[in-house]
């Protein structure tokens, strides 16, 4: 994690960031596109993910029929996905057959196919993957929560996108989405594994510089107002389980508080999953019978998002009673100081969990090409060492700014079946 990077701009804009790591012979490739549902308008939301979908149709030069044959025979692994602030695309392949992926991205930055057959079946793959999460009641309860937290930031939206606009969406504004945003200007690639440094910025340069640069992509800038209290609702649908969801608005990812939250998330949650039932929220509610499980997470996002808390409700009690505890352990971070031994405890689960997402060569690549997206690579070098520096007091402060009931969606799922 500490070895130094070397970071370039191209002539056409685009951001290369590069970092040795000698400890096996593979290379982790990923191209990072400044685009995600936080960039769809009303009437195309769901079209980054789709675009996404697209880019794995091939180019003239790489057909679909072809590209995961190519991948697997050189003994390389790909991927890719959309989040609410971008789209990203990877290869982890052999150190010598990095080569076939650079070829790749660079003609699929400009040269792919929207044919449209495949605009056509792809469709249906998204709408009946849309009506498959439907059918989840965690992506149900979700899905409201966002609708309900966001009424003006694009937030609004689930990435995946609304059935009305995935019916409607046409190929032309796929194409058209496609050339606003996947241009050089507009992506970060970062590279990471065992390369020289010199011999890759040449390679990368004779692929990627050639590419002209376009017009810089707009993006939506609609700042959601203030809540000015709290919302309830509840949504029924299958199974035969209570869920509890509860979200805060939330800061983003540059904004200083984003630290002690983090350190207050591990108090209450255990550090998004590990050492969970030895958290505050596990131990109040779990091993007292209120909820069968607990669990909370934020995203490091380019605007403020939100934090929940998720609630596994106990079949013999009722919502009411597992929002009540939570809110009776929330109050006492508001109210009391916790204690160093406990901070400093909460600070290296936080700081172990950060180091299992970033240890390996596929991680190192994500993680400067993620940061490029909302910071600097510096966020992540200097992650650690700002969880240190987080003190009783910050945590206190933060619980009473972010963790107030007028700034909070609580949303419950009713089963309908047995039991519902």
């Amino acid at each position: 994690m500490t070895n130094p990077i070397t970071q370039v701009t191209l002539k056409n804009g685009m951001k290369v960031m590069l970092k040795e790591i000698h400890t096996a012979p593979i290379i982790s490739s990923w191209i990072w596109y400044r685009v995600g549902s936080r960039d769809e308008p009303t009437g195309k939301t769901g079209i980054s993910h789709w675009t996404e979908h697209m880019q794995f149709k091939g180019t003239k030069k790489f057909p679909a029929n072809v590209l995961d044959k190519a991948i697997s025979r050189e003994g390389g692994r790909w991927n890719a996905s959309t989040s609410h602030d971008s789209t990203r695309y990877y290869e982890t392949m052999p150190a010598d057959k990095i080569d076939l992926a650079l070829r790749l991205e660079a003609d699929r930055m400009t040269n792919s196919i929207f044919n449209e057959k495949e605009v056509a079946s792809e469709r249906t793959v998204i709408i009946s993957e849309r009506e498959g999460s439907e059918n989840e009641p965690m992506f149900r309860l979700g899905e409201a929560i966002q609708n309900y937290a966001f009424r003006v930031h694009p937030y609004h939206h689930e990435i995946i996108g609304d059935m009305a606009d995935l019916r409607t969406i046409t190929r032309d504004d796929l194409y058209t989405h496609y050339r606003t945003f996947y241009v050089p200007n507009n992506a970060v690639l970062a590279i990471a594994g065992d390369f020289e440094t010199k011999p890759m910025l040449k390679r990368v340069r004779e692929l990627f510089e050639p590419i002209p640069r376009g017009i810089t992509p707009p993006r939506l800038a609609r700042p959601e107002p203030e809540q000015k209290g709290e919302l309830h609702f509840s949504i029924n649908g299958p199974g035969e389980t209570t869920f509890i969801q509860l979200a805060y608005h939330f800061p983003n990812a540059t904004n200083p508080d984003y630290f002690p939250l983090q350190v207050l998330d591990s108090l209450l949650n255990g550090a998004s999953g590990l050492s969970y039932k030895t958290s505050r929220l596990y131990r109040a509610l779990v091993d007292k019978g209120y909820a069968v499980d607990v669990s909370g997470y934020s995203d490091a996002s380019i605007d403020p998002y939100l934090y929940r808390v998720t609630i596994t409700n106990h079949p013999e009690r009722k919502p009411e009673e597992a929002v009540a505890v939570l809110d009776a352990e929330i109050k006492k971070l508001q109210e009391e100081l916790v204690g160093k031994d406990e901070i400093t405890r909460a600070v290296k689960q936080a700081r172990a969990v950060f180091a299992y997402g970033s240890e390996n060569i596929t991680h190192q690549a994500f993680w400067m090409g993620y940061t490029a997206m909302f910071s600097t690579y510096d966020w992540f070098t200097t992650y650690l060492n700002k969880l240190s520096r987080v003190t009783p007091q910050d945590v206190r402060r933060v619980a009473q700014k972010y963790f107030q009931p007028s700034t909070r969606v609580i949303g419950i799922y009713s089963p309908k079946g047995k039991g519902g």
